[in-house]
């Protein structure tokens, strides 16, 4: 199984980045996707989830009205598009898989990525 998260890079306050994990090695499409983040000294937060038909998706508050997840299932993709970005959404990204459907606990998930970096610069 592998994730593979991309699509970081440093940006300015206000700008838009769109984030990719391609995953193969297992059935995609039977399987929920969530997106977590990590900034320096703190802990791994839940950032959005979508089920494995796209039929319901999860935000944090924090990034509601911001963010879109959304799936590929014919590509093995999901996104994730930020809008508006604020300094405070710089962290490294993850993605990961969970059976069905996404949530917003770590615990729950089976397969993770390895992080993109977004920074955002004020």
């Amino acid at each position: 199984v592998q994730l593979q998260a991309s699509g970081g890079g440093l940006v300015q306050a206000g700008d838009s980045l769109r984030l990719s994990c391609t995953a193969s090695g297992y059935t995609f499409s039977s399987y929920g996707m969530g997106w977590f983040r990590q900034a320096p000294g703190k802990e791994r937060e839940f950032v959005a989830a979508i089920s494995w038909n796209s039929g319901i998706t999860l935000y944090a508050d924090s990034v509601k009205a911001r963010f879109t997840i959304s799936r590929d299932n014919a590509k093995n993709r999901v996104y994730l598009q930020m809008n508006s970005l604020k300094p405070e959404d710089t962290a490294v990204y993850y993605c990961a898989a969970r059976n069905v459907y996404g949530s917003k606990l770590s615990r729950e998930y089976d397969y993770w990525g390895q992080g993109t970096q977004v920074t955002v610069s004020s």
